[in-house]
């Protein structure tokens, strides 16, 4: 049996996503797109920690065709130019995924300035073209908030994940808390739109794709979950667990 979370399991959704009728796209393309297929599937994923596994990732959708895109944190474990560039060179995108109005503890100056600053350094390595904001679930502060005070034009973006997108239209599936479900151990990666079934595990997912087939879907990954390495995988998920129980609490208080 093939545990969930690892990189066979990842393998198997990129393969029954490969057979299925869905296109696949980048998010830059998503907002780029003048005419978009009559079916497709977002791949996004979240470079919160651990910037090999998204490598690990990246090889396999490469391996099957698959072109998706990867928002890497400015922090010095995460910002590893010659990783961002291998990954950009399989044809993914490579995006900026900002948390500088919790960075700069709400000062909106500030964090206006520190986001100039660090989606600079990335364009260093390779364009930027779409943003997502990094939900700091221990923060006071919602890094979406920046975009009431400033515009994404101005600093020539696309689109931001979370703002853009109409999610009434797009069905939205996440692996954070360890599952598949919208908002059950999420404070704030949630998204206003679509009722989703709630999915418990990868294979569930993928039977949803293979005979649900819904127009449009996007799929939320952290790579840091994902792994062949026993030790990790078991303290991955160890730590999942003690993050849904904080969660439980938070969620609580923010609701």
């Amino acid at each position: 049996m093939i545990h969930d979370f690892t990189i066979e399991k990842y393998e198997q959704l990129c393969a029954a996503i490969l057979k299925s009728d869905y296109s696949t796209l980048t998010m830059e393309r998503y907002f780029s797109s003048r005419s978009l297929p009559s079916r497709y599937i977002i791949l996004r994923h979240d470079v919160d920690r651990k910037p090999q596994n998204a490598l690990s990732l990246a090889k396999v959708e490469a391996k099957f065709g698959i072109c998706s895109t990867f928002y890497f944190r400015h922090t010095p474990s995460v910002l590893k130019p010659k990783l961002i560039d291998e990954i950009s060179k399989m044809g993914h995108e490579i995006g900026y995924h900002y948390e500088t109005l919790s960075k700069t503890r709400g000062n909106i100056k500030k964090a206006i300035q520190l986001f100039d600053t660090e989606l600079q350094n990335l364009r260093k390595i390779c364009k930027i073209n779409t943003i997502s904001m990094h939900g700091r679930p221990l923060s006071r502060w919602d890094n979406r908030d920046l975009w009431t005070y400033a515009d994404l034009s101005h600093f020539g973006l696309l689109g931001e994940v979370y703002l853009s997108i109409d999610y009434n239209k797009i069905y939205y599936f996440t692996d954070t808390g360890r599952n598949w479900r919208s908002t059950r151990y999420n404070v704030r990666d949630r998204v206003e739109g679509k009722t989703i079934p709630d999915l418990d595990s990868t294979d569930e997912l993928i039977t949803y794709i293979s005979s649900e087939n819904p127009k449009a879907i996007c799929i939320l990954t952290h790579p840091n979950r994902w792994t062949n390495n026993k030790l990790e995988w078991l303290m991955e998920s160890l730590s999942d667990y003690l993050a849904n129980s904080a969660k439980v609490l938070i969620s609580k208080f923010y609701h």
